[in-house]
């Protein structure tokens, strides 16, 4: 009888997307993308007028993550599941625009590419500037490979950035549409300072305005520019993620990845020791026969907008 071969998932553990979203940069590089993200004020409103972001920012946050891990580090069903579940909820929800009363569904491809784009762009920067292995070529890398994911919430993959160069151009088109409105500065002021439980205020002092005050001022210039604050001092913030990174890279993955929903150790007890996840597998050599999620299949070009100019 033939053994079965564990299910590596959509991407596999030869992948760049699968060394990187284990590390705990991820979580500052995830705010980043919200601040990002609430810059399009169609793609914003969508949010604050379909969720309860005001009282559940904690589980929204919570759910991206584990949409996150799942379509990394689940089985090629889970994912696919994860992914259908998105898009019926999506093809459910509409925004008004309260300016000229549009109706528009909050599907629209448009919208989807924004909020996609400002997550793999704010992953691939928060990563690479504190200081994680990942050259040029890997960059380029694991934004070909997220046109799975583009796909998965209801993107042509054909339509999405697969390159540095491509996501820089891709920001350059969509910067005209940018603004930071009501609903902008609304999750501004609420990742600046959320609300709590008053036993949690310290924690929040201490821990929290650190999180989100890094994950701002990693943002380029022009959006500092959008949400009417001086842009901090580039070499500083850089200092910053470096030392924040190498203090949370000093945890024990083993202890990190027991953190629930353990999305990494349950990828290692399906498919060996072997997939553990690993900033040196990055540049691991690609065989010729790898199959998508597993090197060459994927090489493209990566982004960390670092070319991004000022919108106007």
């Amino acid at each position: 009888m033939k053994a079965r071969i564990a299910d590596p998932g959509l991407f596999g553990p030869h992948s760049v997307t699968w060394q990187v979203h284990a590390d705990p940069m991820m979580w500052i590089a995830g705010v980043r993308a919200l601040y990002l993200q609430a810059l399009h004020p169609r793609a914003v409103r969508g949010v604050m007028q379909n969720s309860d972001f005001r009282r559940d920012a904690w589980g929204r946050l919570m759910r991206t993550a584990s949409f996150v891990g799942t379509t990394t580090y689940g089985t090629t069903d889970a994912a696919e599941r994860a992914g259908a579940r998105v898009r019926k909820i999506h093809r459910m929800l509409g925004a008004t625009d309260p300016a000229t009363g549009e109706r528009y569904p909050v599907d629209e491809p448009a919208l989807l590419l924004w909020v996609h784009c400002a997550e793999v762009d704010s992953y691939l920067h928060v990563q690479r500037r504190s200081g994680y292995p990942l050259g040029d070529q890997d960059a380029d890398r694991y934004l070909a490979e997220h046109r799975v994911s583009a796909r998965l919430v209801g993107l042509d993959p054909d339509t999405v950035p697969a390159s540095r160069a491509a996501l820089a151009a891709y920001f350059e088109r969509v910067a005209p549409e940018l603004a930071a409105g009501d609903d902008a500065r609304e999750v501004d002021a609420f990742l600046r300072r959320p609300p709590t439980h008053p036993l949690l205020v310290p924690a929040r002092e201490l821990l929290w305005r650190h999180v989100a005050r890094l994950a701002y001022d990693t943002l380029p210039p022009y959006a500092h520019e959008l949400y009417g604050r001086p842009a901090p001092d580039p070499a500083t913030v850089t200092r910053r993620l470096r030392r924040t990174g190498a203090v949370l890279r000093a945890v024990p993955d083993r202890l990190r990845w027991q953190l629930p929903p353990k999305h990494v150790l349950r990828a290692m007890a399906r498919l060996g020791p072997d997939a553990r996840p690993a900033p040196y597998k990055v540049r691991a050599p690609v065989a010729i026969l790898d199959g998508p999620g597993e090197g060459s299949a994927h090489i493209g070009n990566g982004g960390d907008g670092g070319r991004w100019r000022t919108p106007g």
